[in-house]
């Protein structure tokens, strides 16, 4: 059962007395406020505390809703006052009633200081009735991203909890272990500017080697590049690939009928071992260096993607946010530093993220940077690049101009 949960406690509050002491008069208040939100009373229960310790005794009570219920205990001797509103939404959206409720009961308390929280509970409803809640992604202990999502097909593949969902804000979105992947309305923003920049700054790129990749949309990307005659995909979650064919055509735009990609399923890192094959470009589209994918990130498996990088190869990667995780951009890329010749570190804002987000070309003698606004232009038309809503000439060079809390992050030294 999904529904909301709010939860307020009120200081130092200056209304009526009587809403301290009183059992009558506080359930006169929350009856009043339940019934103008719109809220069902099927039974209430009230207890008035008696004094102690020559201070007066407060009030509990609560009201039992057909939604749920309203709880609240008073102490007078602090002028302070606990709230509990849960509403379910079996058949219909009652969180703007638990809102309403809740702020009628907090104003004619009048506190001084209020802490209000609120909590989504239960799983998200599947059946395509009634307003349904936000679903979220954790960025930090203490920051989180949002929005509403109507319907949610959850599974568990071999390795993971794979999501599904239908949003007004993103079009279908797949989320994995809790964290957002791609969108069908902003998986540009991520997938051009992954692919492109490297792609473009190589004078000819043949082989790529995607690790991970699977919802298809950054393949897609690449084998625009006429130059690509092979694009090997190593994904190692066979579940993530049959998902995205059946729920984001609108992602991978039917890649898996180029004769060009080749389908790896496995340990991405186990293939780079056993192949003889080199490289001109390696793009790890993996989720972020702080989930389980993390090991990848580091020096060991870093210089092992190096061997198979053709002469003139490009590695290109995720940092993570630089707004949200600073200290691991600045580890990442230090760590890069010590390993290729040529960093370029770059950013783009991802709606579906909720960040500006940081990515990195590493080569020993391609940069990235370098290359001029007429020959991404050039290269482009040669190419017959089309279908690009991001990327152009002149966002290449943007891309690489770098804020200064960045570009400090990131400095070689």
């Amino acid at each position: 059962m999904q529904g909301l949960h709010l939860t307020a406690d009120l200081y130092q509050c200056a209304g009526d007395s009587a809403l301290m002491l009183d059992a009558d008069a506080i359930a006169s208040l929350c009856q009043h406020h339940t019934e103008l939100a719109g809220l069902t009373s099927v039974g209430d229960k009230w207890v008035k505390f008696p004094d102690w310790q020559g201070h007066p005794g407060g009030v509990t009570g609560t009201i039992l809703l057909a939604e749920s219920h309203l709880a609240i205990h008073t102490w007078p001797e602090t002028g302070n006052v606990t709230l509990d509103v849960y509403v379910c939404n079996f058949s219909d959206d009652n969180a703007p009633k638990a809102q309403a409720l809740l702020d009628g009961v907090i104003a004619a308390y009048a506190p001084r200081h209020a802490v209000r929280q609120q909590l989504w509970r239960g799983d998200i409803a599947t059946d395509g009735v009634g307003q349904y809640p936000w679903v979220m992604e954790q960025l930090t202990p203490d920051a989180a991203f949002g929005f509403r999502a109507t319907h949610v097909q959850r599974q568990q593949t071999r390795y993971q909890t794979l999501e599904m969902m239908d949003t007004p804000s993103f079009g279908r979105v797949m989320r994995l272990d809790n964290c957002f992947m791609t969108s069908e309305r902003d998986e540009f923003f991520y997938h051009e500017c992954m692919a492109h920049p490297a792609a473009i700054a190589h004078p000819h790129p043949k082989q790529a080697l995607i690790i991970g990749g699977g919802d298809g949309g950054l393949a897609e990307e690449l084998l625009k590049h006429r130059t690509l005659e092979r694009v090997v995909l190593a994904e190692l979650d066979e579940g993530v690939i049959a998902a995205s064919k059946a729920g984001l055509e609108a992602v991978h735009r039917n890649v898996w009928e180029d004769p060009r990609l080749h389908v790896e399923i496995g340990d991405g890192m186990a293939f780079i071992d056993q192949t003889s094959e080199q490289f001109d470009l390696l793009m790890l589209d993996l989720t972020d260096p702080d989930t389980p994918a993390g090991s990848l990130y580091e020096t060991a498996a870093l210089q092992r993607m190096q061997r198979v990088l053709a002469p003139g190869g490009a590695l290109v990667l995720l940092l993570g946010s630089p707004v949200f995780h600073p200290q691991q951009v600045q580890a990442l890329s230090q760590r890069l530093h010590g390993l290729f010749q040529h960093v370029r570190c770059y950013g783009v804002y991802v709606p579906l993220y909720g960040a500006y987000w940081g990515m990195a070309v590493c080569s020993d003698t391609l940069d990235a940077q370098a290359i001029s606004t007429q020959v991404v232009q050039q290269r482009l038309q040669a190419r017959a690049v089309a279908d690009l809503q991001y990327y152009n000439p002149a966002v290449h060079g943007a891309l690489f101009a770098l804020p200064t809390y960045y570009a400090q992050l990131v400095s070689a030294a």
